[in-house]
């Protein structure tokens, strides 16, 4: 399983802020970067081979709109607990949280044990938008490269390998779902091997998968159907296509509700929403910036190879 290689090693100990971690950190994060060519192709629900479309909120992902993308690099994982625990140390983000039993689980320590729900390079899990995006923040100041969430096209344009017409962001287009969380939560055994291509379960419960369990999809990127759902840096409308630039959309300018700002998550897999094709790589919907419990992945946009 090539899920240990994707951070630090297990003998290290994370969330110490230590110039050294910091500095591993760094450049696991530029090793993990997968380039991505840019391209023209269809953002949005694209429909089976008979036209019907996947997702039932068909407002949400429909009509379709024709866009390009500039290139741009994308990590191969999500962001894991031990990266982020390094994160709020160093910027002393603790201090936020304490008192809220909602928020301090999102943020918990992470674990050298493999079976815990948090252990250090299963995903992390933010208590809020702005977490997620500091953290991008944080990485490009360390790095000095353009480090930043990804838009909802260059999220899509990635899951989808290049924009390809496929319903899933694995290695086959199809899902084959691991079993292991379908079970009563007293039942749930983490030391259950992997099986199948992605992994779909309730949110409401914290265990999770490694990073980089499950066999990428055919560009290189794990767990863009599952695991978590993921933050984009694009305010979320919900009739965005119809209104969506051709070259390099990026999002309404401002929230459409500024009293209810959301910003727009995608790959809702990592939800457990398997109904009305919310597992598929075009569901698509807004969630408040203070709502906690969704992960995320960075890009660098820069138009050529970082890590070559």
């Amino acid at each position: 399983m090539v899920v240990f290689a994707t951070s630090l090693t297990a003998c290290e100990r994370l969330g110490n802020g230590s110039a050294d971690v910091v500095s591993q950190i760094k450049q696991k994060a530029i090793e993990n970067l997968v380039f991505v060519d840019g391209g023209t192709f269809k953002l949005g629900d694209v429909g089976h081979p008979n036209g019907s479309p996947y997702v039932v909120l068909t407002d949400h992902a429909r009509p379709t709109v024709e866009v390009s993308v500039d290139s741009y690099s994308i990590s191969k994982y999500e962001t894991t607990w031990g990266e982020m625990h390094v994160y709020y140390e160093k910027l002393g983000r603790f201090s936020l949280y304490e008192g809220s039993l909602y928020d301090k689980k999102f943020i918990a320590e992470p674990s050298q044990d493999p079976l815990s729900p948090y252990f250090y390079l299963k995903p992390a899990r933010t208590p809020n938008y702005h977490e997620a995006e500091g953290y991008c923040a944080w990485l490009g100041d360390q790095t000095g490269l353009p480090f930043a969430l990804p838009t909802e096209a260059q999220w899509e344009f990635a899951a989808r390998s290049r924009g390809s017409n496929v319903p899933f962001a694995t290695n086959t287009g199809v899902a084959d779902n691991d079993t292991y969380l379908q079970r009563p939560r007293q039942y749930i055994d983490p030391s259950i091997p992997p099986s199948g291509n992605m992994l779909s379960h309730s949110s409401l419960v914290m265990e999770r998968r490694p990073v980089g369990s499950y066999p990428p999809n055919p560009i290189g990127l794990h767990d863009m159907s599952g695991n978590v759902a993921e933050w984009t840096q694009d305010w979320f409308q919900k009739d965005y296509y119809q209104h969506a630039p051709h070259n390099d959309p990026r999002g309404p300018l401002k929230p459409i509700d500024p009293d209810s700002p959301e910003k727009t998550v995608r790959d809702w897999a990592g939800h457990g929403d398997h109904v009305g094709g919310n597992a598929t790589v075009f569901a698509r919907s807004g969630v408040p910036v203070s709502a906690g419990g969704n992960g995320f992945r960075c890009v660098v946009n820069h138009p050529k190879p970082i890590n070559r």
